[in-house]
């Protein structure tokens, strides 16, 4: 039995190297790179269905969703490249989730019974654990900006004590540069 679940671990791991799983970073790409992004992920994506057409049976099934998976992933991380946002990085990780329960499903259709049954319930069983992380990062990063927020106003709030020890000009100019440096207006 463990010698079964390091063999899905060791599948499911697999799947994930097979899509190119790298950090979730955004580069902030121009909009020509983005565009040559795209591009290049459409003439990948076709390479690959091409590539599956010569097989039969679910290995074609498998080797599709393998295409389909790389496609939706690569869309996701060229996505969060060109915008840098924390809820294209968190579709990234969804993608990610989701393309390897895919694979992982058909994979599953090679065998029948009770283990079938065992390995569909571990792909479920992968994808929500990492739909669990995508969420827990948009949490945390949520978590983040909201910390951000207190630090800046409790810094803010400091400024403005400090301001109202002086008093004429010197308080009118020391409000309005914590006010600039806090983002207030």
């Amino acid at each position: 039995m463990k010698n079964r679940i390091r063999l899905k671990v060791s599948v499911l791991s697999a799947i994930i190297a097979a899509l190119g799983v790298t950090s979730v970073q955004a580069a902030n790409i121009d909009k020509a790179t983005y565009n040559t992004g795209k591009t290049r992920i459409e003439g990948e994506f076709k390479a690959g269905k091409t590539a599956c057409a010569t097989m039969t049976g679910n290995a074609k099934d498998i080797c599709m969703e393998e295409a389909k998976g790389k496609e939706r992933v690569a869309r996701a991380e060229l996505e969060h490249s060109f915008t840098g946002k924390a809820a294209d990085g968190t579709k990234v990780l969804v993608a990610r989730a989701e393309s390897t329960y895919a694979i992982a499903k058909e994979r599953c259709d090679d065998q029948a019974g009770n283990a079938k049954d065992v390995c569909l319930k571990e792909a479920k069983a992968a994808e929500v654990r990492g739909l669990a992380e995508a969420k827990l990062g948009k949490q945390v990063g949520e978590a983040r900006k909201d910390a951000a927020k207190d630090i800046n106003d409790a810094n803010y709030r400091v400024a403005i004590e400090k301001c109202d020890a002086l008093s004429g000009d010197p308080k009118t100019s020391c409000v309005a540069s914590a006010k600039a440096k806090f983002g207030r207006n």
